[in-house]
């Protein structure tokens, strides 16, 4: 009907109305495929499957910084779909080792390539939005795991300043 807004309700499983939310939806279609692209979207002799994260991640300090906006970008549409807290708790620890851990060069690419964070929060969001039951977060506790994951974020790149700058003195590259 013209100047009807769209439906935005599914039936689940049990016959049920359920509303949508089709922003929602579309962020989780977008992190899905943004997700299979950083994580699985090269295959190499032998069947086993890389995206291009760890190859961003040679790039020393820009592929880091990419990998930090990703994690913001998964973590925004985490909290935007309404998971539980302990489902936003998991993602900040999935994000944030994948910070720690990939910022160790060569190896920190290595182990992007096995650990596969994005594909693993997508498929946490993923099964914790389909179960309407849990789909209800606490905004408080949201906005102290945001902090937290900002201020470990601020720690693991002061981190990796302070190693790059005594690297660069110890190599004599800065007086």
């Amino acid at each position: 009907m013209p100047g009807a807004s769209p439906d935005t309700s599914d039936v689940d499983a049990s016959g049920v109305t359920v509303d949508s939310d089709p922003v929602t939806d579309v962020d989780l279609r977008r992190l899905r495929d943004l997700s299979y692209l950083l994580d699985d979207s090269i295959r190499l002799p032998g069947g086993y499957r890389i995206g291009i994260e760890p190859l961003i991640g040679l790039l020393p300090v820009v592929g880091d910084g990419v990998g930090l906006a990703i994690s913001a970008y998964v973590f925004a549409v985490a909290a935007r779909a309404g998971v539980p807290r302990a489902t936003l708790g998991r993602v900040a620890v999935i994000l944030w080792l994948d910070a720690v851990v990939g910022s160790v060069p060569l190896l920190g690419d290595l182990f992007d390539a096995y650990w596969k964070a994005n594909l693993r929060t997508a498929n946490l969001l993923d099964a914790r939005v389909a179960d309407p039951a849990s789909a209800v977060a606490d905004r408080r506790y949201l906005r102290r795991v945001a902090v937290v994951a900002l201020a470990l974020t601020l720690v693991v790149v002061a981190v990796v300043v302070a190693l790059a700058w005594w690297a660069a003195t110890r190599v004599g590259v800065i007086g």
